[in-house]
């Protein structure tokens, strides 16, 4: 695991940018695993500049996104899946949308929406890289505290503090989904390449607790540390309680 201080937020977000345009580049074809949330607002924004500025050709590039809220339509303004059309897909005319997948949160039959979200993954995978944000609980996706390590895609219970921190999106704390489909913690871990972006002073805490490197799953990101090919990008705010 590759920890890397970057100062801000303006820089960590143009170097994940930068990585994953350098993948998108090399692999015309290639499986980005994408998240959601503020952290990667700006990841999005300096990306779309990157491609307009490369004039890249989208059409084969594949994309799946970690989770979405169960019973938000995907026109829902807090959908994920409006999320990523807001930051990203809306901004260049190439996205293929049969190569979009984001978590079907309407789903008549959610398991079975989860195991084909799964089996999806596994036939157009696995990621060459997976974008993760993650939790001031220690959740990637929605794995949230105590989550199996091999757990894969399925329907998760949101704990308070979860939604306690989303409810800013909403106008009130009652109308944030309490549950939702989330990639698992082995969904995450076949990705080729793992970069998690952590920014802002709420995050230093659990930062500490991922680098110190005690690995349980009371600390669901603390599994990254049993993959070969992790960066974990920091601001100073986040690294602060390192130094």
């Amino acid at each position: 695991m590759n920890i890397l201080n970057l100062k801000n937020r303006t820089i960590a977000s143009q170097y994940v940018a930068t990585e994953l345009i350098k993948v998108m580049k090399a692999r015309p074809n290639a499986v980005l695993g994408l998240a959601t949330g503020s952290t990667m607002t700006d990841v999005y924004r300096y990306l779309v500049t990157l491609i307009n500025a490369n004039d890249m050709e989208l059409n084969s590039i594949v994309t799946f996104n970690l989770d979405e809220y169960i019973g938000l339509a995907p026109d829902h303004k807090q959908s994920y899946y409006t999320y990523m059309h807001q930051h990203l897909f809306n901004h260049h005319k190439d996205w293929n949308k049969s190569n979009i997948y984001v978590p079907k949160g309407i789903a008549k039959d959610l398991q079975r929406a989860c195991s084909d979200y799964e089996q999806a993954l596994r036939n157009q995978g696995p990621a060459d890289i997976q974008i993760l944000g993650i939790g001031e609980n220690g959740h990637i996706g929605f794995n949230e505290p105590y989550s199996p390590f091999d757990s894969q895609t399925r329907v998760v219970d949101l704990t308070a503090s979860t939604i306690n921190a989303n409810s800013y999106h909403f106008s009130h704390i009652e109308d944030v989904p309490k549950q939702a489909i989330s990639m698992g913690l082995d969904s995450i871990m076949s990705a080729k390449r793992i970069i998690l972006l952590a920014l802002g002073s709420r995050k230093k805490d659990i930062v500490k607790q991922l680098i110190e490197g005690q690995i349980s799953e009371k600390l669901p990101a603390s599994i990254l540390h049993r993959h070969d090919n992790v960066e974990i990008i920091v601001d100073d705010e986040a690294y602060g309680a390192n130094n």
